[in-house]
């Protein structure tokens, strides 16, 4: 598909007024992502994990206006007013506008909540524009009668992407790749898509333990992140790197080796904070406690054999990946060994998930 089979001829019907609800959840990458071409198009596919209990829950209320001059919204966060978050979307609508060409007929009241902390290396925007993008193709489902799933989703994928790049990867689970590879069949720069390889039992029910180290704002945005990519020095051998990954980490997906998964997924994590520390400007979103946890869960793993695992995400906090098998030895490892490097203590249990769902 081409990004004009996504722009609408014209509505079959009129609609006044309504709401949607949707929840969509948060995603880690396993390959990631980071430097981005014009019209938010990865320079590297990427692969992740769908989570579960990480969402965003956004409500939709629309109803027509007199005047189409104009995009006319409110943002509430945890049912407070945030005119901080109105330059995001009304750049977002603008992304979006040929493909939506409803938006300016409507006035938007969005009202969004997490299950997770703001801001804080958990993909908060990712879980928000996919949850965003289904309660406006919701809208346009209405209005054009006929509308099978699968373009629903491919859409509505495709323009969580131009709000955020990961948030085309938060429709559906429990794997997604984001970006073309010719050895995934389907796969494409303009949405995600669920993996349609074989996938091994071992990878069935994954546990995430995300660590929150730091709950703070990051002193570098993802978006600034991107863009320090155009010159760095080791740009393309991490493109190029990232794609022999995804053909790596098809094959380990279907033969369940969990050794050659440790491998690549922590390899994968550290890469993209090494290019962080070397663009210009450079950049460190890890802290201390990110490495004393790294540390202690290579030590743990070393002693007993685990298949426990770390991966980040553009921030100081660690997801612990580990079987299901592990459940109760990694959690009581990480109660005595880890939650001291958490700010508060705090730490949030999650597991693979298959996607976002409607709310009635």
């Amino acid at each position: 598909m081409t990004a004009q089979d996504f722009i609408p001829a014209s509505y079959s019907k009129t609609v006044e007024s309504g709401q949607f609800t949707w929840e969509s959840p948060s995603n880690i990458a396993l390959v990631k992502y980071w430097g981005k071409k014009k019209n938010q198009i990865p320079e590297n596919p990427s692969i992740s994990f769908t989570l579960n209990n990480c969402k965003t829950i956004t409500a939709l209320s629309f109803s027509k206006k007199a005047s189409n001059k104009t995009f006319e919204f409110d943002v509430f966060l945890d049912g407070e007013k945030k005119d901080s978050f109105k330059s995001k979307i009304e750049t977002f609508f603008e992304r979006i506008y040929s493909y939506f060409p409803f938006l300016k007929d409507y006035y938007f009241k969005i009202e969004t909540e997490n299950t997770f902390p703001h801001s804080s290396g958990i993909a908060s925007s990712a879980s928000g524009m996919s949850a965003l993008a289904l309660c406006l193709m919701s809208i346009e489902k209405l209005l054009n009668d006929g509308m099978d799933e699968v373009y629903f989703i491919k859409k509505a994928s495709f323009l969580a992407r131009l709000g955020s790049g990961s948030a085309c990867r938060s429709l559906e689970g429990d794997l997604v790749v984001w970006g073309n590879h010719s050895d995934v069949v389907g796969s494409s720069d303009l949405f995600g898509v669920k993996y349609p390889g074989e996938v091994h039992e071992n990878f069935k029910n994954y546990q995430d333990t995300i660590l929150l180290v730091d709950k703070g704002e990051k002193q570098v945005s993802s978006t600034l992140g991107h863009n320090l990519m155009y010159g760095h020095p080791f740009a393309e051998q991490r493109f190029e790197q990232a794609n022999t990954n995804i053909s790596k980490i098809k094959t380990i997906l279907e033969t369940g080796n969990l050794n050659e998964f440790i491998a690549l997924v922590e390899s994968e994590a550290l890469t993209l904070h090494a290019m962080m520390m070397t663009s210009m400007p450079y950049f460190i979103l890890m802290k201390p406690n990110t490495l004393e946890i790294i540390n202690k869960i290579w030590a743990y793993r070393q002693s007993t054999g685990s298949k426990v695992c770390f991966t980040l995400d553009a921030g100081a906090n660690v997801h612990v990946l580990y079987p299901e098998n592990e459940t109760t030895k990694v959690l009581e490892f990480i109660k005595n060994e880890l939650v001291v490097y958490c700010q508060n203590g705090q730490y949030i249990c999650d597991q693979i998930g298959f996607g976002a769902i409607q709310i009635n």
